[in-house]
């Protein structure tokens, strides 16, 4: 099977700031089944985001209905180690690691945080500048080999870098998660798009609607991209909300 025919939702589900949010794992659960029922059944997380929390605290609201697992996919990422004040770290750099043990350990210790038995999906979160492709083929090939993790991928990596490790896997790599946005157009232009379609790798945006900046009343960058947004939605009879 190709990977552009594998099952990754166009539509995927952030749950970056689930902290942040405040609401109770009942409510998370609740929200969860409303995505569900409107046909979002992808979800990212990464190990790091709500500084180690939010994993755990989506995991809770798992528990509260394990059935819903089933229903779900859960695409997370591992590879960077930052400086959290929290840890004691304030002040210093954040560290990237893509060694086959920090791969592996991390991907436990997500299994561990959603209370699963498998993730769906694996992506390393930024190029470590010091990776060594073998060594991140090896944990990805043990995980996969265990039933830990299903699939894999990578995130915000360039298109050589994305080529270097495909080419040291038996399998296909299933996505590369880039910054993409009809506000942030990059992709465009340093050939990661491109890199995805030679090698069938389907792409995974984050931030799509910029943070929000692409609704900013005082940027003129985004009151002229909301025009155009209405003029495309008009011709082609859609909403450009």
């Amino acid at each position: 099977m190709r990977v552009s025919e594998r099952k990754i939702d166009d539509l995927v589900l952030g749950f970056w700031r689930l902290l942040d949010w405040q609401i109770t794992p009942q409510q998370c659960l609740t929200f969860l089944e409303q995505a569900i029922e409107a046909g979002v059944k992808h979800t990212d997380h990464a190990d790091i985001y709500g500084e180690y929390g939010c994993e755990a605290e989506f995991g809770k609201a798992l528990a509260l209905k394990p059935s819903i697992r089933d229903e779900i996919k859960i695409i997370t990422k591992c590879g960077i180690k930052p400086a959290f004040a929290s840890l004691g770290l304030a002040g210093q750099a954040n560290h990237y690691d893509s060694s086959a043990a920090h791969i592996i350990s991390s991907a436990q210790q997500s299994l561990k945080h959603f209370n699963t038995d498998r993730l769906d999906v694996l992506l390393i979160h930024r190029p470590d500048y010091l990776m060594n492709a073998d060594e991140v083929a090896e944990a990805f090939t043990t995980l996969k080999q265990n039933g830990d993790v299903l699939e894999f991928g990578v995130s915000n990596f360039t298109s050589s870098q994305l080529s270097l490790l495909q080419s040291r896997l038996d399998f296909e790599l299933v996505t590369n998660q880039i910054e993409f946005s009809p506000y942030e157009l990059k992709a465009l232009d340093n050939g990661s798009l491109d890199q995805c379609q030679l090698l069938d790798i389907k792409p995974m945006c984050w931030s799509p609607l910029a943070g929000g900046r692409i609704f900013a009343e005082n940027d003129e960058k985004a009151i002229r991209l909301r025009q155009v947004l209405e003029q495309v939605g008009s011709e082609i009879g859609e909403s450009s909300i």
